[in-house]
């Protein structure tokens, strides 16, 4: 069983950055997929960037492409997702997940955390 959580959220002005972690326990990740998803409110869930367990292979939607990095840190069993840039339209609850392979739908994911807000707001 994988416990995530993840944190760094909080309000920044449009052109800021914020770098979430998403934190396990109970397990290691190294060997998990793990994807970064967001949901405004109104909208539905959607990916915003993945990284593979073994291959460590990185992936970006186009919205976030060239805004957002996805990095792995093994030492400390935590997922970062980087975000500069920032624009109103990026503000949602984010979320982590992982998973025995990337996917860009969320029910391909088994272990989800709590989500923490991100608002892009000057």
């Amino acid at each position: 069983q994988v416990q995530l959580v993840e944190s760094g959220g909080g309000l920044v002005q449009p052109g800021g950055s914020l770098r979430l972690s998403c934190t396990a326990s109970g397990s290691t990740l190294d060997f998990y997929a793990v994807g970064w998803f967001r949901q405004a409110p109104g909208k539905e869930r959607e990916g915003v960037s993945l990284i593979g367990g073994i291959d460590g292979i990185t992936y970006y939607a186009d919205s976030v492409k060239g805004r957002f990095t996805i990095s792995r840190d093994t030492a400390k069993n935590t997922v970062y997702l980087e975000m500069d840039n920032l624009r109103p339209e990026d503000t949602a609850v984010y979320y982590c997940a992982a998973g025995t392979q990337v996917r860009w739908y969320s029910a391909g994911y088994d272990y989800w955390g709590q989500g923490t807000q991100v608002t892009v707001s000057s």
